[in-house]
């Protein structure tokens, strides 16, 4: 889990090199300090980077199947010898060796979140040996175990492909973010030693809890605690429930409190190993903390639109968080929590305009914004998220006949539905300050307004079922399942969001989907295969 078994074939050489580069990260990762730390036989060091998370660490060694003939340092700006050991201020470092023709090199390198001692002790722990065969084959075992908690039983290869290829993505995150020791370091950067639990970060939580989290929680009920318990112990070191976590730090990325729905559902689904209490007191403080627009939502009952950007968006994710905590509230007998949380779940009822029949960003005065264009999407810059009032609409998971109650009847409910379908797949032109990859589908995938590379409209097909028109939910959930996903290089309809995009794709072939996580009510869909067995 924390070290990688590198094979290189060299021709004959006197120049035959690894080079190791600490500069460069992905997305708008920037290095901050760098070094590296040799003995002349191991190459150790650290890489410290800022970018989606301001303060990431990560520490390293590296071990050769072959005695190094160099090290050398192309951009050393210091050397400092130390007991033997050299550190070097620099962002290169180059191992050279000597190879006979066809000769394997094999190189080993142990990650740690803590420090270069405890990556050599994941190095030891993890994989003493250098038997590569046996540690791919060990690998391809562990992947196995874990695919074969479902087995779905169809003659369409391709279909299989698919299926599995998802099932993979939806457990690449989250990541264990500790040592073999139990070693971690925390939300506040402070180290943690020994922790009794197993220590997880990678919570693109926007993304997750909407299909990721709800399928983890069948398909991984032994992670739960560790998951529950990493997520309280952020609650501790930060004040709050995790946003977007990575690499120990808090993101804040995306609307809402995406991490109470979350926590909510392992709670109220009944897993145990670890302090239910302090839970809802992470819940309820993670609720009332006065950021993020909630300071104007308990002024106003709403956040006004004048005076908070995205603030559709934020409040009606906020709506599904308070449903979330009351219910635990009533779970754990506590009633005038449950009475409160509740009442302020329906926030999303102020934002209905019964003219347009649209979810519309309204002002402090209490007045719709105009004008008014439900196409119009600029992204990060209005009332939304990454979408438009078509998709925002039917953001209301936790009281679907509250906002069947708003259209007025079952009818204009699913008419309106399908109009989603029906439109053409553009979004109105200019609106954008840079083109969401999420959304690029809509056009190829021609399902009107129904963007579903993007998260928020994605459990509108199972709405239908709320509607009584459970004929609808499963002819659309079978076009996507066929139209958006394939083996092909462009298998995927948009962003994989940490597996989000795949999870919707493993319980809706499956036949279910969980609209609201919190529940234990699943939308019967359409099976995509004939028999399925989930473990």
């Amino acid at each position: 889990k924390r070290v990688g078994l590198h094979k290189y074939t060299f021709p004959a050489s006197q120049e035959a090199a690894v080079v190791f580069d600490l500069e460069n990260g992905g997305c708008w990762d920037k290095a901050t300090e760098t070094a590296f730390v040799s003995d002349g036989l191991r190459l150790s060091g650290y890489r410290y980077s800022t970018g989606w998370a301001k303060d990431q660490r990560v520490y390293f060694t590296a071990e050769f199947s072959k005695p190094v003939k160099n090290i050398s340092y192309p951009d050393a700006s210091e050397t400092v010898p130390e007991e033997g050991d050299v550190t070097v201020k620099g962002r290169y470092a180059r191992v050279e060796f000597d190879t006979t023709d066809g000769e394997p090199l094999y190189m080993k390198v142990a990650i740690s979140p803590v420090s270069i001692e405890n990556a050599k002790l994941n190095m030891q722990a993890e994989l003493p040996g250098w038997d590569f065969e046996a540690t791919a084959a060990a690998a391809d075992k562990a992947w196995n175990a874990e695919l074969q908690k479902v087995r779905v039983e169809t003659s369409d290869e391709a279909a299989r492909r698919i299926f599995y290829t998802a099932l993979y993505h939806t457990m690449v995150a989250p990541s264990e973010f500790c040592d073999v020791n139990g070693d971690y370091r925390g939300a506040d950067g402070e180290i943690y030693r020994a922790a009794p639990f197993v220590n997880y970060t990678t919570f693109s939580l926007w993304d997750t809890y909407r299909a990721a989290q709800p399928l983890m929680t069948i398909l991984h009920p032994e992670k739960m605690p560790d998951i529950a318990n990493t997520m309280l112990h952020i609650y501790r070191q930060q004040g709050k429930l995790p946003v977007w976590h990575l690499m120990g730090n808090e993101t804040d990325c995306m609307v809402g409190n995406p991490g109470i729905p979350a926590m909510a559902d392992i709670v109220l689904k009944g897993y145990g190993g670890f302090d239910k209490e302090l839970a809802y007191e992470a819940l309820k403080k993670s609720a009332m903390l006065g950021e993020r627009g909630m300071d104007l939502r308990m002024k106003y009952g709403y956040i006004p639109c004048d005076l908070f950007n995205e603030a559709v968006a934020y409040d009606m994710e906020y709506a599904l968080a308070d449903w979330a905590v009351a219910q635990v509230a009533k779970e754990l007998g506590k009633t005038a929590d449950y009475d409160y949380f509740l009442e302020r779940s329906k926030s999303y009822r102020h934002f209905f305009d019964p003219q347009t029949r649209f979810m519309r960003g309204l002002d402090s005065k209490g007045r719709f914004r105009t004008p008014f264009n439900p196409f119009a999407s600029t992204h990060r810059e209005d009332d939304y998220c990454e979408g438009n009032a078509w998709h925002y609409t039917w953001s209301v998971f936790h009281d679907v006949e509250g906002l069947i109650n708003l259209f007025g009847s079952d009818q204009k409910f699913t008419t309106k539905i399908d109009s989603v379908f029906a439109l053409p797949p553009t979004i109105k032109p200019g609106t954008y300050r840079g083109v969401i990859h999420e959304m690029k589908e809509m056009e190829i995938a021609g399902m009107g307004q129904y963007a579903h590379g993007n998260q928020p409209i994605q459990h509108m097909p199972y709405l239908y079922s709320y509607a009584g028109q459970p004929w609808k939910t499963q002819y659309w959930v079978r076009q996507i399942v066929e139209r958006l996903y394939n083996s092909t290089e462009r298998g995927y309809p948009g962003d994989e969001d940490q597996g989000g995009m795949s999870s919707w794709y493993i319980l809706s072939s499956l036949g279910i989907y969980a609209v609201c996580p919190g529940t234990d009510e699943y939308v019967i869909g359409s099976p995509l295969f004939k028999k399925a067995t989930i473990t």
